[in-house]
């Protein structure tokens, strides 16, 4: 079966016809039938360990399935999913076997090889169990909210020789609804798509069968795929003229290192633009219900990394309550960020929110102060990716 996690860069998920019926909104989720079969609370294998996989996982998860992914080797977001929901979601890390099929409702052939696709169809079509492919071509559709791409307006045909190009898409805070449309259109164009933990990753289950989809990890103190390399694969198959898509979550320049990538494709003289995307400095905390400026309490907003020793500019605007600090991959070092408040002077009662996962069905929010937000969170576990937001539009 498919060595997806042994290749530097993974898979290549295709679209499948098992599309959620009642798509979610930002905040919650509304059972739906999958490929018009009532699936809550009833068994379902899935092949293959790749994005591709987890996407489908994900979607299972969202009608209530309860789901067995068999496969040898997986990414780290199926690992996620594993975790996130339990006995609901079970791993075997072996090969697949036919006896694997017995007692399913339905089967989703999502291996990386499309011989072990087929092998998994086979043994299917030998038991009359349903079976989805994910390299199905009738369902390979990125949909959006006006139906543009469904009509036919991307056209694919290019004149051999034709140099490839690079665009970055900023994929917004993590829902699939909340990509722009000129970032789905980017997409149903491209011949390859670079991506990471990051990046929307439910779009990829319904990108046209044939892309190739590079996972180039970056998980946080987790970076398997340096800058320096990601930069060399955008160029490297820009070069090979294939239309390139760089992935990524949030706004591609919002401390998201696009300026680099797109530097690294003009000094190789390959084309390149960029598609803005929602930040999730901003939206996340909107969708929690927490307006990062408002009248009459404040009017400014500092965006910062947690990854590096807060700015006097970040120190002084809780220190002196001038402006909204908003904290994007802060939750590692949430600690030493408190303490560097702490110490410039910030008054203990700020409040601060935590918002965890945001947009997704899984999002949560944990309030608390500068002087105990360090162990509130520790006592819910809170887990990146999450926005933090500290001043007074966090309090409750």
């Amino acid at each position: 079966m498919s060595r997806w996690a042994e290749r530097p860069a993974g898979g290549r998920p295709r679209a499948e016809r098992a599309e959620i019926a009642s798509r979610p909104h930002h905040g919650g989720m509304t059972p739906a039938l999958l490929v018009g079969l009532p699936l809550a609370g009833r068994d379902v294998l899935v092949t293959g360990g790749g994005p591709a996989a987890a996407a489908h996982v994900a979607a299972l998860r969202q009608v209530q399935a309860r789901v067995r992914v068999v496969a040898p080797h997986v990414c780290e977001d199926l690992r996620d999913l594993v975790a996130e929901h339990g006995a609901t979601v079970r791993l075997d890390e072996r090969e697949p076997t036919p006896v694997d099929l017995d007692g399913v409702w339905l089967v989703v052939a999502a291996d990386d090889s499309a011989r072990d696709r087929s092998a998994v169809q086979g043994w299917a079509e030998a038991r009359r169990t349903w079976c989805v492919v994910s390299d199905d071509p009738a369902a390979a559709q990125i949909h959006d909210a006006d139906g543009l791409l469904d009509r036919g307006e991307v056209d694919l045909r290019r004149p051999p020789g034709t140099l490839g190009s690079v665009t970055l898409v900023g994929g917004g805070p993590g829902a699939a609804e909340l990509i722009t449309v000129a970032g789905r259109r980017a997409l149903a164009e491209a011949d390859v798509i670079v991506t990471d933990r990051l990046g929307p990753r439910s779009v990829l289950a319904h990108v046209r069968p044939g892309v190739e989809v590079i996972d180039v990890g970056k998980t946080p103190g987790h970076h398997p795929v340096p800058q320096h390399e990601i930069n060399r694969i955008l160029v490297e198959q820009a070069q090979l003229g294939r239309r390139v898509i760089r992935l990524k979550g949030g706004d591609p320049f919002l401390l998201g290192r696009g300026g680099e990538e797109v530097l690294a494709c003009q000094e190789a003289a390959v084309p390149v633009d960029v598609i803005p995307g929602i930040s999730s400095a901003f939206a996340v905390p909107a969708l929690a219900g927490i307006p990062v400026t408002q009248r009459e309490v404040v009017a400014a907003v500092h965006v910062t990394s947690g990854h590096e020793p807060l700015a006097e500019a970040a120190l002084a605007c809780v220190r002196d309550a001038s402006a909204t600090l908003v904290v994007l991959m802060g939750v590692g070092n949430l600690g030493h960020i408190v303490e560097q408040l702490r110490s410039a002077g910030a008054n203990p009662a700020t409040p601060v929110a935590i918002v965890e996962r945001g947009s997704t069905p899984a999002q949560r929010l944990t309030r608390a102060t500068l002087a105990d937000v360090v162990a509130v969170a520790a006592e819910v576990r809170v887990r990146a990716p999450a926005v933090i937001v500290i001043g007074a539009v966090a309090a409750s």
